[in-house]
């Protein structure tokens, strides 16, 4: 699992309407949670996020600090090993 900035014409998602409490909340303070999503071989699949990255679909037309997104990368298991978690020695 891996939390970054992406762009987010590199997110697949179906808008949804985002309302205005949670508009102006992005708009003030940008994204507190990442976007959950997966990886694939184009960009990324939201899973968890649609009104957040609406609002800021909408609100890029105004701001371009809302052209990247924080997301977390579900299906990226790179930094998963061992020495990852802490746990560098086996202890069977």
């Amino acid at each position: 699992m891996i939390t970054k900035k992406v762009s987010l014409d590199l997110i697949r998602f179906e808008e949804c309407e985002p309302g205005d409490e949670l508009l102006a909340s992005i708009a003030r303070s940008g994204i507190a949670i990442p976007v959950r999503v997966n990886e694939c071989e184009d960009g990324y699949i939201c899973l968890d996020g649609r009104k957040r990255l609406t609002a800021c679909a909408r609100l890029r037309k105004k701001e371009g600090r809302f052209a990247q997104v924080p997301v977390m990368i579900l299906n990226d298991f790179t930094k998963a090993g061992s020495a990852y978690w802490g746990n560098t020695q086996n202890k069977h």
